[in-house]
């Protein structure tokens, strides 16, 4: 996972006249890439310029590490002002589109990787390809391959992970099991390992007359994110994998049924938070941090917050292991891409702009402010027994050991409002796992025809 970031000015720009790079930015009036970094710098520090931003780092640790970067680049640049929305994801998702195919569309956006955001927005003409800037800034150094297949597209937006670039992520992501160490020490268990071994402590768990599981989905996202941990735990990385790729398999088969069966089951023995569907997923994370549960699945973009709330050393961190397997299998990657948009008027300002808070010394800052950066600092060595260790450790072991599975709803156009809505109805018992599954895969099957 660890890469150098190489950025010398020569290499750059050799990769970026080798390759035929630098175009101009669509429906941009022909605002062109400067061929160099310091044509790049010169450009964005000469007269006025007003970027508008849209970002989902709502939640109390990204939130303070994008102000603190936000306002670092206008320091560096006092001619740039940062206009900054930032939205929950769910709002993002219903507003973005709109706001990009409008007359006064933001500079920079944050967009969901995969068909129903990213695709969309690419298909539509929406997204800048940044080829250019990826051969300028090193990003192709900087970070790994597979993570940047998953913020490209073919340019008609109807290959995922095709030849153009439209993005960059700041985070990196893992959905696991976040446990409370006191709850647990009660208990007598360890951190679970395996699907069964978490099963086992929910059971003891219920038994001590303590909430085994928080979970809220009146958002309807957190449901991607718990079935993809027990799907991915009993399937394993490569079989869900080649679903979301539609390299091969079907939702139906026999693991993905058993994931449904096993999220209904521990919904009928108490081990959910009653009346799931209407608590938020703030309001679930929260009671976890209170010591209302003794697990809560979601993802590591709630660091933080946690340590806040238990301190760094009051919760732990682990994601699943399937049977026979030696790394642990689970929904992740990273976080939203920063893309520019096809309109921008500052196609070199909102490159340096993602740039600056996306590379090495970013990282340092997202670090500090207890999030997971895209790519670890080679220095970060979090203290055993915290919360950041945890969470670094499963990660480097996940990534390097092609543990990591693509998000669900990265499936099809549609996949992310099938799933969501099919999972609410999962928890409350009106769909056996059975119909549950051959939704997905009717959705599945209806996109693979619409592409021929």
């Amino acid at each position: 996972m660890k890469k150098t970031r190489k950025i010398p000015l020569l290499v750059g720009v050799a990769a970026a006249l080798a390759l035929g790079l630098a175009a101009c930015a669509p429906g941009s009036g022909g605002s062109t890439a400067s061929q160099t970094l310091g044509a790049v710098s010169k450009n964005v520090g000469s007269g006025k310029v007003t970027l508008t931003v849209w970002d989902q780092n709502t939640d109390g640790g990204i939130d303070t590490a994008q102000t603190a970067l936000n306002t670092a680049f206008e320091k560096k640049y006092p001619n740039v002002t940062i206009k900054r929305v930032s939205r929950s994801f769910t709002d993002l998702k219903t507003t973005l589109k709109l706001a990009l195919s409008g007359s006064n569309p933001p500079d920079v956006v944050q967009a969901n990787q995969g068909y129903p955001d990213m695709g969309a927005f690419v298909k539509a003409g929406l997204l800048r390809p940044i080829n250019d800037y990826a051969g300028l800034y090193g990003w192709k150094d900087y970070y790994p391959s597979s993570l940047l297949k998953l913020n490209s597209f073919s340019e008609d937006g109807k290959t995922w992970q095709g030849d153009k670039l439209y993005g960059v992520s700041q985070t990196g992501e893992v959905v696991g099991v976040f446990y409370n160490r006191d709850i647990l020490k009660k208990l007598g268990v360890e951190a679970p390992t395996s699907l069964k071994e978490l099963s086992d402590d929910m059971a003891k768990a219920k038994a001590a007359g303590i909430l085994p599981l928080s979970y809220g989905d009146v958002e309807k996202s957190p449901g991607i994110h718990l079935y993809g941990v027990v799907q991915a735990a009993l399937a394993g990385q490569k079989a869900v994998n080649d679903l979301v790729t539609s390299a091969s398999g079907a939702w139906t088969d026999p693991a993905n049924v058993e994931a449904a069966k096993t999220i209904q089951s521990w919904q009928s023995k108490g081990y959910l938070t009653p009346g799931a569907n209407g608590v938020s997923r703030d309001a679930a994370v929260a009671s976890f941090g209170k010591g209302g549960a003794a697990f809560l699945i979601t993802g590591t973009w709630y660091q933080a917050t946690l340590e806040e709330a238990l301190g760094k050393s009051g919760v732990g961190f682990t994601a699943l292991k399937p049977d026979g397997a030696d790394v642990p299998a689970t929904t992740g990657g990273e976080g939203l891409a920063w893309a520019l948009t096809s309109k921008t008027k500052h196609p070199d300002a909102a490159a340096a702009y993602v740039n600056f808070i996306t590379d090495k010394s970013a990282s340092q800052t997202l670090v500090k402010t207890g999030n997971l950066p895209t790519v670890v600092p080679d220095d970060d060595k979090p203290a055993d027994g915290t919360l950041a260790a945890d969470i670094t450790s499963e990660y480097k072991t996940i990534s390097s050991g092609n543990g990591i599975v693509p998000y669900l709803d990265y499936t099809t156009s549609t996949f992310y409002d099938t799933l969501t809505a099919a999972m609410q109805d999962l928890v409350a018992g009106k769909v056996t796992p059975e119909q549950f599954t051959q939704t997905l895969q009717d959705d599945y099957t209806k996109f693979a025809s619409s592409r021929g």
